[in-house]
């Protein structure tokens, strides 16, 4: 899934920008679909992302801009993978804000 892919991808995030992967851990809690619980990470890691998965995967593949979203990112380390999250190969890339909405 998606969801994954992008959770995965978190040092290819860093790595694609030369910048260094954190060795700090973050907690990925999203919400499917269906109402269900998608996890990834340890529950005592002190930064965290949780919202809903349509968001973060919007957000990984960036189709959309976090700030135009309602994920929520808990710590330093959790705020900056958002900014540059990427879920895909290549170069690095932004979104830039109003990126899928409709007007």
């Amino acid at each position: 899934h998606v969801a994954h892919l992008g959770v995965r991808a978190l040092p290819n995030s860093y790595l694609t920008r030369d910048l260094p992967v954190p060795a700090v851990p973050v907690r990925v809690k999203l919400t499917g679909p269906g109402g269900d619980p998608w996890v990834w990470g340890d529950e005592d890691a002190p930064d965290c992302v949780s919202g809903s998965a349509l968001d973060f995967c919007l957000v990984v593949t960036q189709r959309r801009h976090v700030e135009d979203t309602v994920l929520r990112a808990t710590g330093p380390v959790a705020t900056e993978w958002l900014s540059i999250a990427q879920a895909f190969a290549g170069g690095p890339t932004l979104t830039e804000r109003g990126r899928g909405l409709r007007s």
